[in-house]
């Protein structure tokens, strides 16, 4: 399908979207607290506790496993305010923290006050302030809102939508980190997601792409079918250089997802790039309205892993390649836009996927054009 001549272009979201401070603080409360929010892969918290600290858009968060499940935490103690714990390991018993020595177990209720009597403790203050936690395919998820604030009462399956049952047949659950690899990218985290969303650009600024996957350049990337997934050219089936593979595609596939290459944005910071025997998955951690680290992790079967001549290399050189290219241009847009010139830019006929985000905005926000 040829885009017509005669389509109108769609406005996008205004300067202030992407550079403004004060929308940059709406959206930390409204989408990065608000909403689940995606922590990368869970591995390294399966024994009881196993901790891990994160950077939630500046909030501190500990998740930890009890006995029985995760729990979630802000990352400061009910005394006086001292940061717990730092980076991730092994509780030795409890949550102690460095100050005071107040100690709180796993699930956050306060179980030591050195001289302080528990009857001394205000009741609100002998639990740290909880953190939901879920998980979905191997993924964790943290929402730092309590139950009830800004929509806090939709449940991860809601937000998840249809995309749980387009991937069910990839084994995302089982799947294992085989590599990482951490890019700062001085640019909005939007901008991201719209250049995820479009393959306008892919025929300037991912020649090797396309030579894999051809149908991302023809007629500027428009009327691609993600729903079934996209061909790879002939020969080839997996997302490589050469667009073949040593490792087996995953069993649970159906034909076209052995060949075809498929695509998911799950709102508002993951990723899936899905090939027929690997996923790379990134997750975005926003810092302030031009600054986002990115954080892309390479998932493959642990069977493959296993395996002596297993080398993940030949994807994630390629991924490596592109990426780079993306968070490049990326920069070079939020450069553009720092203009006092620009008030905002259009989205082409091809760009629909990207009008996404507006919606998504106008969902979670209010006024999210600025």
């Amino acid at each position: 399908m040829k885009p017509s001549e005669n389509m109108a272009l769609e406005p996008s979201l205004t300067r202030e979207a992407y550079w403004g401070d004060a929308f940059y603080a709406r959206e930390r409360e409204a989408i990065f607290f608000g909403q689940w929010f995606c922590a990368g892969r869970s591995e390294g918290l399966e024994s009881p506790g196993a901790y891990r600290v994160l950077d939630v858009a500046g909030e501190s968060v500990v998740v930890v496993r009890g006995e029985d499940r995760l729990h979630g935490h802000l990352n400061f103690c009910r005394h006086r305010g001292s940061r717990l714990l730092c980076g991730e390991g092994q509780l030795r018993g409890s949550i102690r923290c460095p100050y005071h020595g107040w100690a709180y177990a796993p699930d956050g209720r306060l179980v030591a006050s050195p001289f302080v009597p528990d009857s001394a403790v205000p009741g609100e203050s002998r639990r740290l302030h909880a953190v939901a936690v879920a998980q979905w395919a191997g993924f964790l998820f943290v929402r730092v809102a309590p139950l009830g604030v800004d929509g806090g009462d939709e449940s991860l399956e809601a937000q998840l939508g249809p995309i749980a049952e387009r991937v069910a047949r990839y084994p995302l659950d089982r799947l294992r980190i085989a590599r990482t690899i951490r890019y700062e990218v001085a640019a909005n985290w939007k901008v991201m997601l719209e250049n995820y969303n479009e393959c306008y650009h892919c025929a300037g600024i991912h020649p090797e792409l396309c030579r894999l996957v051809p149908d991302f350049k023809r007629h500027g990337g428009a009327d691609l079918d993600w729903e079934r997934g996209i061909a790879h050219r002939d020969g080839a089936w997996t997302f490589t250089a050469n667009g073949t593979s040593a490792r087996a595609p995953f069993a649970t596939l159906n034909d076209d997802e052995k060949t075809r290459h498929k695509g998911e944005l799950i709102y508002p910071n993951l990723l899936l790039s899905l090939a027929a025997e690997h996923v790379a998955a990134f997750t975005l951690w926003p810092h302030a309205p031009d600054s986002t680290t990115i954080v892309c992790d390479f998932l493959f079967d642990p069977a493959e892993i296993a395996k002596p001549e297993f080398d993940p290399r030949d994807a994630v050189e390629f991924w490596d390649l592109v990426n780079r290219q993306d968070w490049a241009i990326c920069e070079s847009v939020q450069a553009g836009m720092s203009s006092r010139a620009f008030r905002y830019g259009y989205y082409a006929p091809m760009e629909d996927a990207s009008l996404d985000i507006r919606r998504y905005l106008a969902r979670v926000m209010k006024a999210p054009n600025g």
